[in-house]
C-alpha cells in the first residue's frame, strides 16, 4: 500500500515536472532562458523545452514595433519658443535581444531623453520658418541621433516624424497678421496691373478707332476731290471758264448743304438769307452767267438746269 502511494507521489511529480518543461513561444516573441540565474539562451517561436526548476524564462520579450509620442519645448534661433511635436517608432534588434534585456531597465524614457536632446541641439540653429519648411530634415537629424545611441543597446528606430510645430499663440497670430497683409498687398498690386491693363487697351482701340476714322474721312475727302476734279474737267471741256465752273460747283454745294439740313432728324436750327428772293436772285444769277458764258448754251440747257436746281430746293 506504502508503495503505490509513492509510485503515485513520483508520477504526479513527473507530470508536473514535464508540463513545466514544455513551453510555446508565439510568433513575434522571444524568451530569455536563464540556468540557476544566469542568461542561458534565447528561444524564438515554436515548441520548446527547458529544465524544471533549473531553468526559468526570464523575460517575454516583443519584437513589435512601438511607438513614442513625444513634445519637446524649445527656442529657435530667432529666439522663438516652438513645441516639437514628435513620433518615433523603434522595435528590439532580433540579433541583439539579449543586450536589449540585460542593459536598458527602461528603454522608453532613454529614447525620450535622446529626442529632447537631439531636438535643443538642432532647432536653435534655425529660425522659425526654416524649421516650418524643414521638418523633414530636423526628423532625419533625430532618428539618426537617436538611432547610434540606441543601437548598442539592442534598439532598431524604424521611423521618426515631426508631425507638427507649434509656436506660442501670439507668434501664430502675428504670423497671420504679415502673411494677411503680404496676400492684400500681392491682390493690390494685381487689381492696379488688371486696371493698368484695362486702360491701355481701351485707349490703343481708342487709338485705332481715330486712326480708322482719319483715314475715312481722308477717303471721303479724296473722293469728293476726285470728283469735283471730274466735274472741272467736264465743264471745261464743255468750254465753260474756269470762274463760271467755280461758281456752277459753289451753287451746287450750297444745295447740297440745304437739303442736307432739311433732311437731318437733328437739326434744330436752319439757317437761311434774310431775302426771301435769295434762291430765285441765286437761280437767276447762275442762268444768266450760263448763258453768257457760252454761245452755243440752248434754251434746253436751261430748262434741264432749272429742274435740276428746283429739284435740290424741295
Amino acid at each position: 500500500m506504502g508503495f503505490l502511494i509513492f509510485l503515485g507521489v513520483v508520477v504526479v511529480i513527473a507530470i508536473v515536472l514535464l508540463i513545466q518543461a514544455i513551453f510555446v513561444v508565439q510568433q513575434q516573441k522571444v524568451f530569455i532562458i536563464e540556468r540557476f540565474g544566469k542568461f542561458h539562451g534565447i528561444r524564438t517561436a515554436g515548441f520548446h523545452l527547458r529544465i524544471p526548476i533549473v531553468d526559468r524564462i526570464a523575460s517575454r520579450i516583443s519584437l513589435k514595433v512601438f511607438q513614442i509620442d513625444n513634445s519637446v519645448n524649445t527656442k529657435t534661433m530667432d529666439n522663438v519658443f516652438v513645441d516639437v511635436n514628435i513620433s518615433l517608432q523603434y522595435q528590439v534588434n532580433p540579433n541583439k535581444v539579449a543586450d536589449a534585456f540585460y542593459q536598458l531597465d527602461n528603454p522608453t524614457q532613454q529614447i525620450v531623453s535622446y529626442i529632447e536632446d537631439a531636438i535643443r541641439s538642432t532647432l536653435p540653429k534655425m529660425n522659425l520658418d526654416d524649421a516650418f519648411s524643414k521638418k523633414d530634415d530636423i526628423a532625419s537629424i533625430v532618428q539618426e541621433a537617436v538611432k547610434e545611441e540606441m543601437d548598442r543597446f539592442g534598439y532598431i528606430i524604424t521611423k521618426t516624424l515631426v508631425t507638427s510645430l507649434e509656436p506660442d499663440a501670439k507668434i501664430v497670430r502675428a504670423m497671420n497678421e504679415i502673411n494677411e497683409a503680404q496676400r492684400k498687398q500681392v491682390a493690390a498690386k494685381s487689381l492696379a496691373e488688371a486696371e493698368k491693363i484695362t486702360i491701355t487697351v481701351k485707349a490703343e482701340a481708342e487709338k485705332q478707332k481715330m486712326i480708322m476714322r482719319g483715314q475715312a474721312i481722308a477717303g471721303q475727302r479724296n473722293a469728293i476731290i476726285e470728283g469735283l476734279a471730274s466735274q472741272v474737267q467736264q465743264l471745261q471741256e464743255r468750254g465753260y471758264s474756269i470762274d463760271q465752273v467755280m461758281s456752277i460747283l459753289m451753287t451746287n454745294q450750297y444745295f447740297d448743304v440745304l437739303s442736307e439740313l432739311a433732311q437731318s432728324t437733328n437739326t434744330n436750327t436752319l439757317m437761311l438769307p434774310s431775302d426771301a428772293t435769295a434762291g430765285n436772285n441765286t437761280i437767276g444769277q447762275i442762268l444768266t452767267s450760263l448763258q453768257a458764258s457760252h454761245a452755243n448754251f440752248t434754251q434746253q440747257d436751261v430748262d434741264s438746269a432749272v429742274q435740276s436746281i428746283a429739284s435740290r430746293t424741295k
